[in-house]
């Protein structure tokens, strides 16, 4: 939190993003303390705040149909991403609704991860460019899954964690794909922020079906902060690949 502040006076944040990471800090920070009501009030706060700085891109964006897609879409996998955390934080059993509510966010970030390579001329097949790293997300997704089967007592679940680990395991590899194709930084890191999103997930099912892992609501908030920020912050602080182009050909 004390990062971003000093991020944010340097102008290296905007203010929202600031306040989103502040929020995420004490949503963890609480939740490890099993400080409830103070986690109640943040944890939605750190969705909200992203949101709003997703949408003051919006008039900053290119002429350019593309890129307004993109935030489009990135500004709806955010909503689903809010519904999941409340979902997910309220009492009584509404696991399977809070994880279809994920489902459908990683859904929208494997599009937004296509839809943000469309300005790029590339040889080679946008979808999951990078085909070591699809057979690898795949795979980990099905030692994950294979691991947590035999907690899955609901038949409704044991469909729904599936079939959910086989979509963020996609969503990781269109990510790293993505990477591979842009070679930037920002790229690079949206990937990371992608494998972090796999590692939360993980924890949480080892936590909730497996074994209890110590200090669990630290790590697996902690890395799914990470996660969310570093694609959200790297994905609508880069420069549309069309502008580049065109600033690179006047040059």
């Amino acid at each position: 939190g004390m990062w971003a502040l000093g991020a944010g006076l340097q102008k290296r944040l905007s203010p929202w993003m600031v306040l989103a990471v502040q929020s995420a800090a004490v949503a963890t920070a609480s939740a490890a303390l099993e400080y409830y009501q103070i986690h109640t009030i943040f944890k939605p706060l750190v969705i909200f705040f992203t949101i709003i700085y997703v949408t003051n891109y919006w008039h900053k964006m290119l002429e350019n149909s593309a890129n307004r897609l993109t935030i489009f879409i990135l500004t709806i996998s955010l909503i689903f991403s809010g519904i999941g955390d409340v979902l997910l934080m309220w009492p009584g059993n509404l696991f399977i609704p809070g994880l279809v509510a994920f489902l459908a966010a990683h859904l929208l970030y494997i599009a937004v991860f296509k839809t943000s390579l469309s300005p790029v001329q590339t040889t080679g097949s946008q979808w999951f460019a990078n085909r070591t790293a699809l057979a690898a997300t795949l795979l980990a997704a099905v030692v994950m899954y294979t691991l947590v089967y035999p907690g899955l007592h609901d038949p409704v679940l044991k469909v729904a964690v599936g079939l959910y680990a086989i979509v963020i395991a996609l969503m990781a590899a269109q990510a790293v794909g993505r990477a591979q194709l842009l070679q930037t930084p920002r790229a690079r890191w949206v990937a990371l922020g992608a494998c972090f999103f796999m590692l939360s997930d993980s924890l949480l099912a080892i936590n909730r079906f497996v074994s209890p892992i110590a200090q669990s609501a630290f790590w697996i908030l902690s890395t799914y902060y990470v996660a969310q920020l570093l694609i959200v912050h790297n994905l609508v602080a880069a420069p549309a690949a069309g502008a580049s182009a065109g600033r690179a050909e006047a040059g």
